[in-house]
């Protein structure tokens, strides 16, 4: 009797796992369908900004769409940097990109240090009142920082985009919240052995950072190489241009060539999409690491 009720509930406890694993299949599969379907429509645009750009123009918006055309136009590639003076919005954006992002990196990096590491008399109500600024669009201050510029004989310039995109209160939030993750002792530690504020900085708080410095190279990266109001505001030669600034201009003087500007677009990608695979582990380490303490 007592042997019939035991295997009774263990094939009741065994029934009942198999349903229970057979709901967290399910449940997964259908997760992972509508994360499929998620993403291929995210694709699509991109998709078809690939297959235009290899297209004649008459067959860019034919219907139903040709995703891989007959006869491919890998000319379209090689007209875009002969009919405008493209290598040169290609340079101007690179230096931007690249000197803007280098120095946001340190000038965060550093402010977030002092934020979160040193105490100072009001550090939280300066911090507060620097993020705030987060929170204020780019077209409240811009007729401002302009006439500055221009005071400074900076306009049509490099240096104007340099100087004004150097400073993210992003940043130095970003790199705040990954170093109070940062055990104290260690910097206390550091003190003790006789360690400057400077030397702890980048001796043992920065090499812990990494998956912070990718999330914000990624993101000042992104933004710079993508930015469009900023250097229609203050670059006015044509040899000053970014690439964002050449593609309206492609757009501009060749509004019927539209193969010739998805070619432009893509080529314009192409940095952005290497830097994101190549630091997308820390990218999503970062990401899921900052903002846990506050």
């Amino acid at each position: 009797m007592n042997s019939t009720i035991i295997s009774q509930k263990k094939e009741n406890q065994t029934s009942f796992f198999i349903k229970e694993k057979s709901k967290q299949y399910a449940l997964k599969a259908a997760s992972y369908f509508v994360l499929i379907l998620t993403s291929l429509a995210v694709l699509v645009p991109f998709l078809w900004m690939l297959s235009a750009s290899i297209k004649l123009d008459n067959d860019v918006f034919e219907f139903p769409v040709r995703w891989i055309p007959e006869n491919p136009r890998w000319e379209n590639y090689k007209e875009i940097w002969e009919i405008l003076p493209f290598s040169i919005f290609y340079k101007n954006t690179a230096i931007l990109a690249v000197t803007i992002t280098v120095l946001s990196l340190i000038t965060s990096s550093l402010a977030a240090y002092a934020f979160s590491k040193i105490k100072f008399p009001g550090r939280n109500a300066i911090f507060i009142c620097y993020i705030g600024t987060i929170a204020v669009p780019f077209q409240v201050y811009m007729i401002p920082q302009f006439i500055m510029m221009r005071k400074l004989n900076l306009t049509d310039t490099l240096l104007s985009l340099i100087l004004l995109q150097s400073f993210s209160a992003f940043g130095v939030f970003l790199f705040r919240q990954f170093f109070i993750s940062i055990p104290e002792e260690l910097s206390e530690s550091a003190r003790m052995d006789g360690l400057s504020e400077f030397g702890i900085y980048l001796r043992i708080i920065l090499p812990l950072a990494k998956p912070a410095i990718a999330t914000l190279t990624i993101f000042q990266f992104v933004f710079v190489w993508n930015n469009f109001l900023e250097p229609l505001v203050y670059l006015t030669s044509t040899d000053k241009k970014t690439l964002q600034l050449g593609i309206r201009m492609f757009m501009t003087q060749y509004t019927a060539d539209y193969a010739l500007i998805m070619a432009a677009t893509v080529v314009s990608l192409i940095p952005v999409v290497i830097l994101f695979f190549s630091m997308q582990r820390f990218f999503i380490e970062g990401i899921a690491t900052t903002g846990i303490k506050g």
